[in-house]
């Protein structure tokens, strides 16, 4: 995750005159501490931050310094540009002269008829890399990909598929590609793939139907509000899906399984509200009676 956070913080930096550590800090859920540490390892890699102390302190790019080919590839490029551009939907100018900056490196990458089939988040989980370079160089090389894929009931399909863009979206990687099973295009999430082959076979983009609902559309959506004080697990059980509002985090996500979702949520006690659907709800208050009475049976059992 390093590798992710210097670069992340690199970008930042690109994107603001000047920046705080504690801004750093929050932003990348590190302590002040590591920032200053981070900071340090991008200057000995040759990126030169300078840092200023007082009110107004913090850190920025030193005047007059730019990204050189000698820090990244023409694929490296494309990749950081494909992902600020979706960033710049969001953030409006804020991310305009990283932008900037990174075509003067290569003009090729602001033309529209160059779009990169690849959208980055920030990291990889390291489960998924190996299934990402692949689809990344069949997406490049237009190759079809055969692949086994289990979708969220537990059924069980093989596919050929020419694929056509890798995205990321609240923390988990999806592929879109044109299934020649269904006849149209498809979304398949990556951590359900169970083996991919990319073939030598080649592909010529076609005419595709809006027929683009997901393979998974079983499941609960579901809207939940945690105490702060459960934070920590929060973050790492809902990764990319969690928002601070004040004194709660909010997280809305899908749960593929109802006796997993009625499990996670009454694990956490009177640390969680359930926002929407109302029927989880009466699930849960189902679910935690259902216990009551098994180890209230218990102890009457013993007790005889």
């Amino acid at each position: 995750m390093r590798l992710d956070r210097l670069l992340g913080i690199t970008l930042e930096l690109m994107a603001k005159k000047r920046v705080t550590a504690a801004e750093l800090a929050d932003k990348f859920e590190v302590s002040v501490r590591t920032v200053y540490r981070d900071v340090e390892l991008i200057n000995q890699a040759g990126i030169p931050v300078a840092s200023f102390t007082g009110a107004d302190g913090g850190f920025e790019l030193m005047n007059g310094f730019f990204l050189t080919r000698q820090y990244f590839s023409v694929d490296d490029l494309s990749v950081i540009y494909s992902l600020l551009k979706v960033m710049e939907g969001a953030m409006g100018g804020a991310v305009s002269p990283a932008l900037r900056k990174l075509a003067s490196l290569h003009p090729g990458l602001a033309n529209e008829g160059s779009q990169e089939a690849v959208v980055l988040g920030i990291s990889v989980p390291e489960h998924e890399r190996d299934i990402v370079q692949e689809l990344f160089r069949a997406i490049r090389q237009s190759r079809v990909v055969q692949m086994a894929y289990t979708s969220a009931s537990g059924s069980a399909t093989e596919r050929i598929l020419e694929p056509l863009n890798l995205l990321w979206e609240k923390g988990v990687w999806y592929l879109e590609a044109y299934c020649r099973w269904r006849g149209a295009r498809r979304y398949f999430r990556l951590s359900r793939i169970d083996r991919l082959q990319v073939s030598e076979e080649t592909f010529a983009p076609r005419p595709i139907t809006d027929e683009s609902e997901p393979e998974d559309v079983q499941g609960i959506f579901a809207h939940l509000r945690f105490d702060l004080s459960v934070r920590t697990r929060v973050l790492e059980q809902f990764p990319g899906e969690c928002t601070y509002q004040g004194d709660f985090i909010e997280v809305r996500t899908v749960f593929y399984k109802k006796e997993y979702a009625l499990s996670v949520i009454a694990s956490y006690g009177t640390n969680v509200d359930i926002v929407s659907p109302d029927e989880l709800q009466g699930d849960v208050i189902a679910y935690i009676e259902a216990i009551r009475r098994h180890y209230a049976k218990k102890r009457e059992g013993d007790a005889t």
